[in-house]
């Protein structure tokens, strides 16, 4: 789909609005100890909140008001059928662990899928106000009245790299083992971050995320942020991760190379 400057602003428009709505209403809830917590599992724990259920109204009700014609893929509410040739991919509280716990990890994210991946990605941390915006060729960071361009930066092999991840909060015994062969060659490695894991790697502050399990509506945000910065992410045999599962990203392309073949060589 061939997206103009002028549809560019728009949608990137419509997409800080989303943005803006959901932080409204989870900063509602952030930190409330009274706030009720469900389990989505039978067997393990995925929690769910009311911050979460309404947060996610609030995105698509926007989407209803601006672009009722695109498609929305919601972590909550599933699939809504669209004409465009566009879909918006929400996670109104990424990180939902973190924030029933009070750590200010968690995030909205919100991507948006033109048919082969994320054009446009969010990762917006409501508590610390800080907005990771990617797409069209850039990546910015608002916090406030403050704006500025980000870009992952170079890291030339494993030995000089920051890993981050949420394992061994998920992911299967034998990709553990495969991401622990990485972390086994990295100068340090970070747990329990989240999507601001991914934040830090647009901003040129850590160099590795490396993840399992996820959906598309978890990674589609976040690569549209690190791609824009300049980044790179693939899953762990090096295609497209648009729509989840095992997930690497990276700020310089050999080290990627380097964490792709211990991954493989475990996993």
């Amino acid at each position: 789909m061939d997206i103009g400057e002028a549809l560019q602003q728009e949608l990137s428009d419509v997409a800080s609005e989303i943005a803006e709505a959901a932080r409204v209403v989870t900063l509602r809830y952030f930190r409330n100890s009274a706030l009720a917590v469900d389990n989505k599992e039978t067997k393990g724990f995925d929690p769910v909140t009311i911050a979460d259920r309404e947060a996610e109204q609030a995105m698509r009700d926007v989407l209803a008001r601006k672009r009722p014609d695109d498609a929305i893929f919601g972590e909550e509410f599933g699939r809504t059928k669209g004409s465009s040739g566009l879909t918006w991919l929400l996670d109104p509280i990424d990180g939902t662990r973190a924030f029933i716990s009070g750590a200010p990890s968690w995030g909205v994210l919100i991507g948006l899928d033109a048919g082969h991946g994320p054009v446009l990605g969010i990762i917006d941390q409501p508590f610390t106000g800080e907005r990771f915006s990617g797409g069209f060729g850039k990546a910015i960071w608002e916090r406030g009245g403050e704006r500025r361009g980000i870009s992952v930066r170079a890291c030339e092999g494993l030995e000089n790299s920051i890993l981050m991840t949420t394992f061994p909060e998920v992911g299967t015994a034998k990709e553990r083992a495969a991401f622990e062969a990485v972390s086994g060659q990295c100068r340090l490695t970070r747990y329990g971050l989240d999507c601001y894991a991914y934040a830090l790697l647009a901003m040129g502050q850590v160099d590795l995320v490396i993840e399992a399990g996820l959906n598309a509506y978890d990674v589609q945000g976040p690569i549209g942020v690190v791609q824009g910065a300049g980044g790179i992410v693939t899953d762990w045999q090096g295609n497209p991760a648009h729509e989840g599962g095992q997930i690497i990203a990276a700020g310089d392309e050999r080290a990627h190379a380097q964490a792709l073949e211990l991954l493989n060589v475990v996993g």
